[in-house]
């Protein structure tokens, strides 16, 4: 189930193996050709839309948490009566036809489980291509006044407005370098070009990057929803100290078994590679325990989950002082473009 060489990556980048340290000449490479390829993107090839766009993404490799920041954005932008839509390249999904808008009948095999666990979530226009200029496009023609993007923020030919970088206060950049000695898709000092920045979970003792003043944001569970028939229970609904079969197909999976320790449960730890689609035979346990995932993992589940079987609902609380600068950041940006 754990893909071993994912694996074998993130010891080195984020442990105190230095056998990457031999592929420095590589970094170097690919430093350069990330320089140049946003030199001649934002230059030469970047398209300009007539709404604004928020990029939600982050420097470094894996999960950061970038979903429900994003989330938490949507459902704040809403009630401010705006109408945002959701671009995102929609790894592992399969469509017809690009770009893909989803709707109701959307599958995570169709869209890729991140855009579906959004549009389930906030239930906001979300529109699906590799090409992210033509999802933005596509959902202009919608009828949406805003746009966010699911990570992207190297996708330098998509226009931009504001940029939000999210980093995992937990794993932090792990040994510092670029890829692929490292986890970092660009330098630290990206950062400081970026309007936000966001800590996920950031311990105690996280020192911040020079020069930068970073929001925090913490990852809270709010309840458990059943797989099969999406109705709610509360977080006491699985007894303290039970023993559960935790499934995780993400970015960081320690962070998930960590939350569910928090809930004075006792995960027992099943890693997939991130995006897995999942089928029946992975779930041939021993035992009857009840199964718990994250919702990004249950939308991929639904179709032959049993009632046993539950995913547990998180949401972002950031400082009051992050919405009104993101609104006054926000409202700025709208007046100049007037």
């Amino acid at each position: 189930m754990v893909n071993r060489k994912t694996s074998i990556w993130l010891d080195a980048w984020y442990g105190k193996r230095r056998w990457t340290f031999l592929l420095l000449p590589l970094m170097w490479l690919f430093r350069l050709i990330a320089i140049l390829r946003r030199f001649y993107l934002q230059r030469f090839s970047q398209q300009s839309l007539a709404v604004q766009v928020v990029i939600v993404g982050n420097i470094s490799v894996g999960g950061t948490g970038k979903t429900p920041l994003l989330i938490a954005l949507v459902k704040h932008l809403q009630q401010c009566g705006m109408t945002p839509g959701v671009i995102s390249r929609g790894y592992g999904g399969e469509a017809t036809t690009y770009p893909y808008i989803l709707s109701a009948a959307s599958t995570a095999q169709q869209s890729g489980d991140e855009p579906l666990s959004i549009f389930l979530q906030t239930g906001c226009a979300v529109c699906v291509d590799v090409d992210r200029s033509a999802a933005a496009r596509e959902l202009i023609r919608e009828g949406c006044d805003i746009l966010l993007s699911d990570d992207g923020l190297q996708h330098y030919r998509l226009g931009r407005s504001l940029e939000i970088a999210v980093i995992d206060g937990q794993r932090g950049f792990g040994n510092g370098f670029c890829l692929p000695v490292g986890p970092l898709r660009e330098p630290v000092s990206r950062l400081k070009q970026v309007d936000f920045v966001v800590v996920n979970s950031a311990p105690k003792d996280f020192k911040n990057p020079a020069g930068i003043q970073p929001f925090h944001m913490a990852i809270e569970p709010q309840h458990w929803r059943a797989v099969k028939t999406q109705q709610s229970y509360e977080l006491s609904h699985l007894a303290a100290q039970s023993s559960v079969h935790a499934v995780a197909g993400i970015g960081n999976p320690q962070r998930f078994y960590q939350t569910l320790k928090q809930l004075s449960l006792a995960p027992i730890e099943h890693d997939f590679p991130d995006h897995h689609q999942y089928h029946i035979d992975d779930f041939h346990f021993a035992d009857d325990l009840p199964i718990v995932m994250t919702e990004k993992d249950a939308v991929k589940c639904q179709s032959f989950a049993r009632d046993n079987w539950f995913s547990l609902a998180v949401g972002a609380r950031l400082p009051d002082a992050f919405w009104q600068a993101f609104d006054a950041k926000l409202t700025a940006l709208t007046v100049r473009h007037l």
